[in-house]
């Protein structure tokens, strides 16, 4: 008897629940392969928890923490905070601790923990950035992370997939953060609620895996539970540099007969005609084209986050930037999302760059995206590499946050105003 046909999330969640197939709308129980939480999701609020119950970990082994949001500890709330979480960390002897290495959707996969076909949670609101290497990844509270840890399961109710495929190819100066942007400017932020997306089409299979961890990050933004792309070649390159074990991709892939039922549904783009996106205060869905924005005095820059500072985006700022000053009255605010690729970036002079062009640096760590650490002055101007711009979420509520890719960050820095980054790489290579 022929298998029905299935989404790429189908099959995903239809291997962690020991069934061959599931259909859109069921519950099932599905086994956790791996369950991350940081500093201020983690042992602070399951500590007691475990303790209340008498309950323990069902596996250390498939457990990472890792301290991001509370570091470098700023007063006795964070230092207390990051405390609890060495002392759990060392009480439970957990062999997967990652403090003050960088943020949670970068460490992780950068050494290798999330693989093709996994299926796992994050207890931290862009966890669906496990969905860019083929994984079932989304983010959980602190309620459902106590079950995860004491049984190593979880149920779902299998949603129904939304698949972006953009066609063709992006411009210089144009990358996943202006698609995303985009999305969320058509559809909203809740225009993916509950449902699976996943983002195909040769406009994705070109991105390299950074890019397509934004692509996945930010799905969380458009209200969908993870952020899946089919994993390929690419995939398995990142994940052997990280020493990963070999995995088998076969069939990790949404079936024609399943893209074409009820269960999914399909809309496309054309990635040759995206233009640099910027979303205004005070939501990522409040997105047009850099053009709709250009003149706004910026006070701020900031190039920092999970979607905005990993080693591609800052040679991106770098690129803009390099043999220039950003402008008078502008601070330009550099936080690299790991210390992987902060010194990744120091040795390929990149971090000069920046700071030749007048950047400051900033920890390895959530910081300003997160409302931690460096505080923005009120009334503030603010261009962003993050995922959010909520009001207050970055400083003040009188603080304006625009966001944009890291090119167009860059680029504003340089002019003292939102500008368009394909007139700073004119004559530049793509």
């Amino acid at each position: 008897m022929n298998m029905p046909a299935q989404t790429l999330a189908q099959k995903l969640i239809a291997r962690s629940a020991g069934r061959a197939t599931v259909t859109a709308g069921e519950i099932v129980n599905c086994k956790v392969d791996l369950a991350m939480f940081h500093d201020s999701s983690g042992p602070r609020r399951l500590k007691p928890m475990l303790e209340s119950l008498g309950a323990s970990i069902w596996d250390r082994s498939r457990v990472v923490l890792v301290m991001d949001h509370y570091v470098p500890e700023r007063d006795d709330e964070s230092r207390r905070i990051v405390r609890i979480a060495r002392e759990w960390a060392r009480d439970q002897a957990l062999p997967h601790v990652y403090d003050s290495q960088g943020i949670c959707h970068v460490v992780v996969p950068q050494h290798g923990h999330i693989r093709p076909g996994m299926f796992c949670v994050g207890g931290d609101s862009h966890s669906p950035t496990g969905g860019a290497f083929g994984a079932y990844m989304f983010g959980i509270g602190s309620t459902e992370m106590l079950g995860v840890v004491v049984t190593g399961e979880i149920w779902l109710r299998v949603p129904r997939t939304i698949r972006m495929q953009w066609d063709g190819k992006l411009a210089p100066g144009v990358v996943a953060k202006d698609m995303m942007l985009h999305m969320l400017g058509r559809f909203g932020m809740n225009g993916g609620q509950y449902q699976a997306i996943e983002f195909c089409g040769t406009a994705v299979q070109a991105l390299g895996m950074a890019e397509r961890m934004t692509l996945s990050n930010m799905s969380a933004e458009l209200g969908s539970q993870v952020g899946l792309i089919a994993p390929d070649d690419t995939t398995l390159q990142w994940l052997a540099g990280t020493g990963a074990p070999a995995v088998d991709i076969a069939g990790l892939y949404t079936d024609a007969d399943a893209a074409a039922s009820d269960a999914c549904e399909t809309h496309r783009f054309d990635a040759r005609v995206l233009a640099p996106m910027v979303a205004a205060p005070h939501s990522p869905a409040n997105a047009g084209p850099v053009q709709d924005f250009s003149g706004t005095r910026i006070d701020v820059a900031y190039i920092g986050a999970c979607t905005g500072a990993k080693l591609e985006d800052l040679r991106a700022a770098a690129q803009v930037l390099r043999g220039h000053r950003v402008a008078a009255g502008v601070k330009l605010m550099v936080a690299p999302a790991s210390i992987q690729d902060q010194e990744a970036a120091r040795s390929e002079g990149v971090l000069q760059t920046l700071v030749d062009a007048g950047a400051q640096l900033f920890a390895t760590s959530c910081g300003a995206c997160a409302g931690y650490g460096e505080t923005l002055a009120e009334n503030a101007n603010v261009i962003s590499s993050t995922a959010r711009n909520f009001k207050g979420r970055m400083g003040p509520a009188s603080t304006q946050v625009y966001l944009a890719s890291p090119y167009t960050v860059a680029a504003s820095a340089l002019q003292g105003r939102i500008a368009d980054p394909r007139e700073c790489l004119q004559g530049e290579p793509g």
